[in-house]
C-alpha cells in the first residue's frame, strides 16, 4: 500500500486490540513530527490518556472511522486527517487491532478510508482462507448451499456431484443441467482434469466470467484442490469461484487515482516519473533525444486569494485543457505535478527546435484570456526546458534541472521559456536548488516555528519565548537555518518568510493567552531587509489587528547594524514604540554600539550574545564584557537578557551580576508549540499544587 501511495505524504500505524502502537511506516517527515508530539511505537491510544481518537473509536465501535482537522481531541492533530479500520479474524470476530492512515489535512480524501477498508477486507479474507484446511474434511467445512462462493465438486471421472446456487449465479448454468456431467466451461474443466490426474492444486487464479448474454462480466478468484480418501488417493475435485468484482473495480479505481490527478484528470507526478523511468530502461533508441518541460503559472497565488480556491481549481482545469490542445501528439505527454505546476514530455524528437516550437506554442496559447465565474482575465506561464541525455540521464536529475531552468525564467521576468544551462560548480547548483525550494516551501507550508522559553531565574517562571523558524524539507529533511536564512536574505525571500513567522508567532501567543495561560511576551527577529522596507509599520499594524495580540506582548529583535542609518532608525523605531511594541537589540556587543543612541532609540531590552556567554567561565575578557553590559543596561534603565546559557556555572555568574533573564539549553531548547503548551500546563499544575 505504501508503494501504491508513493509520493503522497502519509503514515501507516498498526495497533493491537488495546490501542498500543506496534508499527509505524511511511513518510519520514510526518513520522518525525508525530514522534515529536509523543506518538510512537508503544504508545497506548486509550481514551483516558490519548483523548478521543480514531483508534479507540474503531476499537469501541468496530467500524471504519475518519477524523479530519479539528474533529480530533488534541489541537496538535488539527492539521492532520486520520482514517482507521478494525482488523479481525472474521470467522470468530476476534478483534486483533487497527490499521490507520495518517496524513496532512490538505491530502484529506474520503477515498483513503474506502481504500483502507478494501485492503483490510482483502487481508481478512486471505487470513480466513489460510486458517481453513480446505484439503481435509472439505464437505464438513463448507456449508455448500449457504456460502457466498460458487462451489463445484466432481467425482473421480470429473462429473459434477455438487453445484451450489452461487455457482449457478456466477456461471449462468443450472444445477439440473450440469449434475453428473463434466464441467461445461472448457477452461474450468481443463484445470479440474489436471487436479484429478496429477493432484495439482490451484489458488487465486483470476477468471473473467460471463454469466449470461447481456449481463456484466464478473471477476472471480478460482481455487481447485483434489479430494482424497483415507488412503490419500484422489477421489474427486473441489473447485470454488470467489466473486471479487467489486474489489477488482475498486482496485482499478485506486490504481487510476494513484497515477492520475483527481482535479484535472491528467497523469500525476508518480505516473510521469515512472513513465520516464520506463522510457529510459526500455524505450530510448540509440542517439535519440527527448525533452522535459516544467511549467509553472505566474502569480497563481494572487488569483487563488482573489477569486477563491474553487475558482482557482476551475482555472487549473482550463489550463490543463489548453495544454492538452497544444500537446496532443502521440509522443507528447502532459502531467500535473501538483499546485500550479505541470510537466510536458516530448518523446522521439529530432532536435531542440521541436521542443522550442512547442514551448512557444504554449506561451502563445496563454495570450488568450481565461473565463472563470463570469470574468475574463489573463494569466501567463513560465517554462523550464531540459533535454535527454545532455541535461541528465535519470529522472531525478532531469526534473531538478528543469526546475532550475524554470525558476531562472521566473527571475528573468516570467512569461517565457528558458532552456537549462548548467552552473559551473555543484555548490552553485545546491544553492540555486535551495533558493527555488524556499520559494515553494512558503506556498507548501513546509516552514514551522519553534519557541525557546525565556526564564526569570529568580522565580523559575517562563516570562516569554523567542520565535525561531525551522524548515522541514520533504526530501532534504531538517535544513539548518544557517543554510537557508542567508539565501533568503540575499534573494529578498526573507521578507515574506519573516512576515509569516511574525504572524504565526503572534497568533500562537494569543492562542496561549486565550487558553488561560498567564500573559507572556513573544520575541521575533526582524531582518535588515524587513527593517528597511517602507511598509514595515503598516504590515505590523495589520498583523496586530489580525491576530488580536496585545502590542505590549510583542517584542521585535533588531541588530545593531540596522541602526547605522540613525535618522531612519529613529523614525521607524519611534512609530513601532507608538504601537506599544517592545524593542530589543539582539547580539548586543558584537557590532556597532553607541550608548547615546541606545537611549535615543528607546530600547527596552538588550540581549547579550551567546558568543560572550559561552566563554564567561574560561575567558576573563568575555566575563568582563558581560558584566559591563549588564551594569550599563541597569544604569540606563534597560532590561537585559542573556542567550546561550548551557551550564549552571554560567547561570550562577549571570545571577551574581544581577542578570535575571536568560534563555538557553540549560533550561530548554527551542520547542514546537504543542510542547511549549504541555510545559505551560505542567508549570501551572505545579503552581496550583504548591498553593494548595
Amino acid at each position: 500500500m505504501l508503494e501504491l501511495m508513493k509520493g503522497i505524504p502519509l503514515l501507516i500505524l498498526i495497533s493491537d486490540e488495546n490501542g498500543c502502537i506496534l508499527e509505524m511506516a511511511g513518510d519520514e517527515a510526518i513520522k518525525s513530527v508525530v514522534q515529536q508530539s509523543g506518538i510512537q511505537i508503544g504508545l497506548v491510544f486509550n481514551e483516558q490518556e490519548a483523548g478521543t481518537n480514531s483508534i479507540n473509536l474503531v476499537l469501541d465501535h468496530r467500524q471504519p472511522i475518519q477524523l479530519v482537522g479539528d474533529e480530533h481531541y488534541y489541537e496538535f492533530l488539527w492539521s492532520s486527517a486520520c482514517y482507521s479500520v478494525p482488523f479481525q479474524y472474521t470467522d470468530i470476530s476476534n478483534l486483533l487491532g487497527t490499521i490507520t492512515i495518517m496524513t496532512t489535512i490538505d491530502q484529506h480524501n474520503p477515498f483513503l478510508l474506502a481504500m483502507l477498508s478494501t485492503v483490510v477486507d482483502s487481508i481478512e479474507r486471505e487470513l480466513l482462507l489460510k486458517k481453513q484446511n480446505r484439503r481435509l474434511h472439505i464437505l464438513n467445512q463448507v456449508v455448500i448451499e449457504t456460502t457466498r462462493n460458487g462451489i463445484i465438486i466432481t467425482d473421480r471421472d470429473g462429473n459434477i456431484t455438487e453445484f451450489n446456487k452461487f455457482a449457478e449465479i456466477l456461471t449462468g448454468a443450472k444445477k439440473q443441467d450440469v449434475l453428473h456431467k463434466p464441467i461445461p466451461d472448457a477452461k474450468t474443466n481443463e484445470f479440474i482434469q489436471e487436479v484429478l490426474q496429477s493432484g495439482k492444486e490451484y489458488e487465486n487464479m483470476e477468471f473473467i466470467l460471463h454469466p449470461r448474454t447481456g449481463q456484466n462480466e464478473l471477476v472471480c478468484l478460482f481455487d481447485a484442490f483434489p479430494i482424497r480418501d483415507e488412503n490419500m488417493q484422489v477421489m474427486g475435485a473441489f473447485a470454488q469461484f470467489r466473486d471479487i468484482t467489486e474489489r477488482y473495480h475498486t482496485q482499478k479505481q485506486i490504481n487510476y487515482l494513484a497515477y492520475h490527478d483527481d482535479l484535472t484528470g491528467l497523469p500525476n507526478r508518480r505516473f510521469f516519473t515512472r513513465h520516464i523511468d520506463e522510457l529510459l530502461k526500455h524505450g530510448v533508441k540509440e542517439n535519440s533525444i527527448f525533452a522535459v518541460m516544467f511549467l509553472d503559472l505566474d502569480s497563481f497565488k494572487k488569483i487563488n486569494d482573489t477569486l477563491g480556491h474553487n475558482n482557482g481549481d476551475v482555472l487549473l482545469k482550463l489550463v490543463a485543457e489548453r495544454l492538452k490542445t497544444c500537446c496532443h501528439a502521440p509522443n507528447q505527454l502532459v502531467s500535473r505535478m501538483g499546485g500550479d505546476e505541470f510537466t510536458i514530455l516530448l518523446q522521439e524528437i529530432t532536435d531542440h527546435t521541436e521542443a522550442i516550437h512547442v514551448a512557444e506554442e504554449i506561451i502563445k496559447a496563454f495570450e488568450k484570456p481565461f473565463a472563470v465565474d463570469g470574468y475574463e482575465f489573463y494569466i501567463t506561464a513560465s517554462i523550464g526546458v531540459v533535454f535527454y541525455p545532455q541535461d541528465g540521464t535519470n529522472v531525478e536529475v532531469l526534473m531538478k534541472n528543469a526546475d532550475i531552468a524554470l525558476y531562472r525564467m521566473k527571475d528573468d521576468g516570467k512569461n517565457n521559456y528558458n532552456i537549462f544551462k548548467p552552473v559551473p560548480n555543484s555548490s552553485g547548483i545546491e544553492r540555486l536548488t535551495l533558493e527555488h525550494s524556499i520559494r515553494k516551501a512558503l506556498d507548501l507550508d513546509e516552514f514551522v516555528v519553534y519557541y525557546q522559553p525565556q526564564i526569570d531565574i529568580l522565580t523559575g517562571n517562563i516570562i516569554g519565548t523567542e520565535a525561531l523558524v525551522r524548515w522541514n524539507h520533504p526530501t532534504l529533511g531538517l535544513v539548518p537555518p544557517t543554510k537557508f536564512i542567508p539565501i533568503a536574505e540575499e534573494t529578498g525571500l526573507i521578507v515574506p518568510l519573516g512576515e509569516w513567522v511574525l504572524k504565526t508567532a503572534c497568533l500562537q501567543n494569543q492562542i496561549w493567552k486565550d487558553k488561560g495561560f498567564p500573559p507572556m511576551s513573544v520575541s521575533v527577529n526582524l531582518s535588515s531587509r524587513q527593517f528597511s522596507r517602507y511598509n514595515l509599520v503598516d504590515t505590523i499594524k495589520e498583523i496586530l489587528l489580525e491576530t488580536h495580540i496585545d502590542p505590549q506582548h510583542l517584542e521585535l529583535e533588531i541588530t545593531e547594524s540596522m541602526t547605522m542609518n540613525v535618522d531612519v532608525a529613529i523614525e521607524v523605531l519611534g512609530k513601532l514604540k507608538e504601537l506599544g511594541i517592545q524593542i530589543c537589540i539582539d547580539d548586543f556587543g558584537t557590532g556597532y554600539s553607541n550608548l547615546y543612541y541606545l537611549k535615543l532609540f528607546s530600547i527596552d531590552r538588550l540581549k547579550i550574545d551567546q558568543s560572550f556567554v559561552r566563554n564567561i567561565m574560561t575567558d576573563s575578557n568575555d566575563a568582563d564584557i558581560v558584566a559591563t553590559i549588564i551594569a550599563m543596561a541597569h544604569k540606563l534603565g534597560i532590561d537585559v537578557i542573556a542567550e546561550g546559557v548551557e551550564t549552571k556555572d554560567q547561570l550562577d555568574f549571570l545571577r551574581s551580576q544581577s542578570c535575571h533573564e536568560v534563555q538557553g539549553f540549560y533550561y530548554y531548547p527551542p520547542l514546537p508549540a504543542e510542547q511549549i503548551e504541555r510545559l505551560l500546563k505542567k508549570t501551572a499544575t505545579i503552581k496550583t499544587n504548591l498553593q494548595g
